[in-house]
């Protein structure tokens, strides 16, 4: 799978230990950065992350910031994108199950790498249901272009 990882500085080790253990079990890396630990803006790699999922160039795509609500907070400002900040490998599976969520949002500061390692495994893994959550995502995608009016 074609991933689109993107991170701030307080997310940045988080990234790169992601980056390496993705390549290592074939899936297709694109880093949108950043590349060092110097202190940015998140909003920035958000919106990169997000462009390549809207791009087609990537399927899924994961951000990392120091609590992954920021990224979250900006991923989702961008047109058909439904990114969630998760935690908890149940919330990673239904987020995927029922909202079709393209970006999972981590938070560097929350969650050890082992458990982020295990949630993004259930996050690229785990298909939509479809059937009712279908209507409800083209809900949302409703709402998001009344808002732009």
């Amino acid at each position: 799978m074609k991933v689109a990882l993107g991170a701030d500085h307080g997310g940045f080790g988080l990234k790169e230990m992601l980056k390496e253990k993705l390549e290592k079990v074939g899936h297709t890396v694109i880093d949108c950065g950043t590349h060092d630990e110097n202190s940015c803006h998140y909003p920035i790699y958000a919106k990169a992350v997000c462009e390549e999922i809207q791009d087609g160039n990537a399927e899924r795509g994961i951000l990392c910031c120091g609590t992954g609500i920021g990224m979250s907070i900006a991923a989702n400002k961008m047109r058909g994108i439904r990114a969630a900040v998760c935690s908890d490998p149940y919330s990673v599976k239904f987020t995927r199950l029922h909202n079709d969520s393209q970006v999972l949002c981590l938070g560097a500061r929350v969650i050890d790498h082992a458990l982020a390692e295990e949630l993004v495994e259930i996050f690229l893994s785990t298909e939509a249901e479809g059937g009712r959550h279908t209507e409800r995502i083209a809900m949302i995608a409703e709402i998001e272009e009344e808002s732009r009016k």
